[in-house]
């Protein structure tokens, strides 16, 4: 059973800062599979390494929000 006393431990936080046009079908791809749509939007995704992984890959469209 999962803890329901932890805040924010396990997930981060990721912006979908840059627009995609002009980028590789690949890197659009990976920002979609993230269910980003809109510009400027933050989803929250659990805090392992193939999200850290994801961000890493296209560092110029995605950024890791405190």
């Amino acid at each position: 059973m999962a803890k329901s006393t932890e805040k924010n431990n396990g997930t981060i936080k990721i912006q979908y800062y840059k627009s995609t046009i002009g980028y590789s079908k690949k890197q659009k791809a990976m920002v979609k599979s993230l269910g980003i749509t809109k510009l400027n939007q933050i989803v929250e995704k659990p805090d392992n390494e193939a999200m850290r992984g994801v961000v890493s890959k296209i560092p110029h469209i995605l950024r890791i929000v405190e």
